[in-house]
């Protein structure tokens, strides 16, 4: 795995001067915390995020403990989702004040798994922003019709600056990848910095997962975070199938 630049510093539990607020957003799929929990803690408390999108959180017996331990050993809280969202999970540091969050069930197609979306808008200083986290389909017609729903839930939000991150089962250039253009920047398009493949850390050869943002956010960095301080190659390897995706945003005041 290459080893990226910094990211530009992030303030501490403040705004910059003109009242926007530099956001960190970690994308990643932790496999129902079926492997190593104590390297994917320290994976993301490494990361220092603001807000954090899980893929395929705890869905049954337990899943909210098991969601609050992983939340506090990583020095955060639980926002939305989970079990009630069919996977996705948001975290978020005390920086972030909750207006509103929500989880919406897709369509289950008979045979397939239930996919969900976790929801929420937060102010951070002086932003405000809209999150979505999701995990498409395996199928590639169904997975379109998902990420049209994800836009149809990112309208409905109602919020001008917003991020959409996740597990998309599909690689830039595909349909999904196309249909979130049209409305969605691809962050590591933007401004590249770190690693840039998610699947798998052993040998990673594919993007699968990614963060989006809505015109006016200006993307700093955006990429795998192998070689940042803190974070071990090791951990990457043992926490999780797929590698973490980290951007920096900074968001307009609102």
């Amino acid at each position: 795995m290459a080893t990226p630049t910094s990211l530009p510093p992030l303030p501490n539990s403040r705004t910059e001067t003109d009242g926007s607020a530099v956001v960190r957003v970690l994308s990643y799929n932790v496999r129902s915390l079926r492997d190593d929990t104590g390297a994917l803690a320290r994976v993301i408390a490494a990361c220092t995020p603001d807000l954090v999108l899980l893929q395929e959180a705890p869905r049954f017996f337990r899943w909210r403990k098991k969601l609050a331990r992983l939340a506090a050993a990583s020095g955060l809280v639980i926002l939305s989702g989970g079990g009630t969202a069919a996977g996705p999970a948001l975290l978020c540091s005390l920086r972030a004040t909750v207006e509103r969050t929500g989880d919406l069930l897709l369509p289950l197609v008979p045979g397939r798994h239930r996919r969900g979306l976790a929801t929420a808008v937060v102010r951070i200083g002086g932003a405000r922003l809209g999150v979505i986290g999701c995990h498409l389909s395996l199928d590639p017609r169904e997975r379109h019709a998902q990420a049209g729903l994800v836009l149809d839930a990112l309208a409905g939000l109602d919020v001008k600056h917003a991020v959409v991150g996740g597990d998309l089962n599909e690689a830039p250039g595909g349909p999904v990848f196309e249909r979130f253009g049209e409305e969605l920047r691809d962050c590591r398009t933007v401004a590249p910095w770190g690693g840039e493949h998610t699947f798998t850390p052993a040998d990673p050869r594919r993007r699968v997962d990614a963060v989006f943002a809505t015109a006016g956010v200006e993307v700093l960095g955006c990429g795998v975070p192998s070689g940042l301080p803190g974070v071990a190659a090791a951990d990457l390897r043992a926490a999780t199938d797929h590698l973490p995706v980290l951007a920096a945003l900074r968001v307009p005041a609102a």
